[in-house]
């Protein structure tokens, strides 16, 4: 497996909307199993492709990180076919802006339709941090972050301290 290098805000790549996956082969379980891998070095619990550079709808996640043992989802072709009534609001932050986080609103619970690892078809009814997790990387698949769901002001004030950093970054 490899560790693949994590596109950070404010990337214009991160806006491009992916594309479905035609095939489930050996090509894109390498890369699912390499973005598990750079998703648990970074350390996150979600990853979208798009994130490392792949405008495909490919998500892994893993919300057992507190636990002894992993529990990876690899999500091929995600799409959610109910929300919950019910909106919570939790603090999320992004590996792909780092360091930054903001209080936002979702659905407490999705049920989704999706392709597993092996490409088979499957249905997930997920609350709690898994919703979050997945409505959060599902985002990613439409070009969207979190800061997106924010105020105007809220969203440049985090966009114009990640450009400032990437830019210290590069004269350093």
């Amino acid at each position: 497996m490899a560790i693949l290098p994590i596109i950070t805000a404010p990337d214009r790549r991160l806006k491009v909307k992916s594309k479905p996956v035609d095939v489930v082969d050996d090509a894109v379980r390498k890369l699912l199993d390499d973005m598990l891998e750079t998703m648990y070095l970074a350390p996150g619990i979600g990853l979208s492709a798009v994130q490392v550079g792949v405008a495909k709808c490919l998500i892994t996640v893993d919300v057992s990180r507190d636990e002894e043992d992993d529990a990876p989802l690899f999500l091929i072709n995600p799409e959610i076919v109910e929300y919950s009534d019910r909106i919570e609001t939790y603090n999320e932050g992004c590996l792909s802006l780092p360091d930054q986080f903001a209080d936002l609103p979702r659905p407490e619970a999705i049920t989704l339709d999706y392709l597993d690892y092996d490409g088979a078809p499957q249905q997930l009814r997920a609350d709690g941090l898994l919703s979050r997790c997945i409505q959060h990387e599902m985002d990613h698949l439409k070009g969207r972050l979190f800061v997106d769901h924010l105020s105007a002001v809220k969203r440049g004030m985090i966009l114009r301290k990640l450009e400032k950093i990437r830019r210290q970054k590069v004269t350093a």
